[in-house]
């Protein structure tokens, strides 16, 4: 380790960057040991007014990555931590600092919302008090559907073809619904009712692999559920008394279930298909499934030590994430061959996470939301604490979705949607 004039301890640094506009020469420089992200900033933004010849170039906020790690503290003490010589010159990676997202609006509901989701420019939300509603994503209320009689706990879109849409909801009355959608005229109309739960349903999650139309639904029953979401398909429930009543020309059908998964053995609390036969399952029961739809069977099981009440996965990484009893967020690699298969844990929540969400575009940025009334933004490369905290509700979050880039959402206990632009760096 070198010391400097003045008596303080050196060490050397080398900057990468794969951002090639902002490349500055690559080539060691001594630094102080105790050198902070601020002051590296500083460093990076002379070097790159060296190399520029605009008057008005302005300072970049920049985050530096040591050893795949985001820099939080001071470097001597980063390097410290992870058992890294001080001696060798060492890789600085910096990245454009991820902007902060704008709070964009509050959508009211009269009750909990305990369920979102996005599509182009469209939000479903679903509450407490057994509606679901139709939002553009600008905030104009669109549609209230009615029909279920328990609260409504899960939302998806199914597709969305020129001039209609397809979506289904999930309740506790112990069906769902598969809903059409006529742009043109706003009108909206249950094309199935799906039964075959003998509890309250938890999560719905909808297909979007293969030629296939295909839905997914898990409750409280344990049982997860494989449905037809294909408008052609409706099948009318064989019980006598509800047969006597003869579907009339626009009522609902009622529909069975094509497949039913059996596993787990508590509550199954979140869901997402991973390909055209693989569908991915959270439960109360301290375990995720990985299933193969086709086959029947779960493909792979991965125990945690807490109830999990959420799962997402990111087709960019191939990772898992979720959210638990015990305030953690994890992070899973299921393709892993070699020790545990998570690779990470966030810790900044002081209450039960409730819902977790990849983008979809940054394979490195995730959405929580927990009862302790915060909405999180994520980076994995910053274990330790979140990129930013996106303040407004004033209860339990119960739900979160970024399936639109632009637009990160979430639901709570205060009756509220709240959505917040979400920005990339330049």
């Amino acid at each position: 380790m070198a010391t400097s004039t003045d008596g303080s301890a050196q060490l050397q640094i080398r900057f990468i960057s794969k951002q090639e506009r902002y490349a500055v020469p690559d080539i060691p420089f001594s630094v102080p040991c105790n050198i902070t992200c601020k002051d590296i900033n500083v460093l990076i933004n002379e070097l790159l007014k060296e190399n520029r010849s605009e008057d008005d170039f302005k300072d970049i906020e920049f985050d530096f990555l040591v050893c795949n790690e985001f820099l939080r503290v001071p470097l001597s003490e980063h390097l410290a931590e992870r058992d890294v010589s001080s001696e060798t010159v060492v890789d600085v990676e910096y990245v454009e600092r991820h902007p902060p997202p704008e709070p964009h609006d509050c959508l009211l509901h009269d009750d909990w919302v305990s369920a979102v989701e996005a599509r182009e420019n469209w939000i479903l939300s679903g509450c407490y008090d057994s509606t679901v509603h139709l939002w553009t994503s600008k905030g104009k209320h669109c549609l209230t559907m009615t029909g279920h009689t328990g609260a409504v706990k899960g939302v998806a879109w199914v597709k969305i073809n020129p001039g209609v849409a397809v979506f289904a909801s999930a309740s506790q009355d112990q069906t769902a619904m598969l809903w059409e959608w006529n742009m043109e005229q706003n009108s909206v109309k249950c094309v199935a009712v799906l039964k075959g739960h003998d509890r309250s349903l938890e999560c719905v999650a909808a297909n979007p692999y293969g030629e296939e139309s295909h839905i997914s639904t898990g409750g409280w029953d344990t049982n997860v559920k494989i449905w037809s979401s294909s408008l052609d398909d409706a099948e009318e429930e064989k019980d006598d008394h509800l047969a006597a009543k003869k579907i009339k020309l626009g009522q609902s059908k009622f529909r069975s279930p094509k497949v039913t998964l059996k596993g787990h053995r508590e509550a199954v609390s979140g869901m997402q298909w991973m390909a055209p036969d693989e569908l991915v399952t959270s439960s109360w029961d301290h375990t995720l499934h990985v299933w193969n739809v086709e086959t029947q069977t779960v493909k792979q099981d991965i125990s945690a030590t807490k109830s999990i009440f959420d799962v997402s996965w990111s087709p960019l990484s191939g990772c898992l994430i979720t959210a638990s009893a015990d305030r953690h967020i994890r992070l899973y690699d299921p393709r892993s061959s070699e020790g545990t298969l998570v690779k990470g844990q966030f810790t900044s929540h002081n209450a039960w996470v409730q819902s977790v969400r990849w983008s979809t575009t940054g394979e490195f940025n995730f959405l929580s939301g927990a009862y302790d009334h915060q909405l999180k933004l994520w980076d994995t490369r910053s274990p330790k604490a979140p990129l930013f905290d996106l303040m407004g509700h004033e209860d339990k979050v119960l739900c979160c979705d970024w399936s639109n880039p632009k637009l990160m959402i979430s639901g709570g206990a205060d009756n509220t949607v709240r959505t917040f632009k979400a920005k990339q760096p330049v």
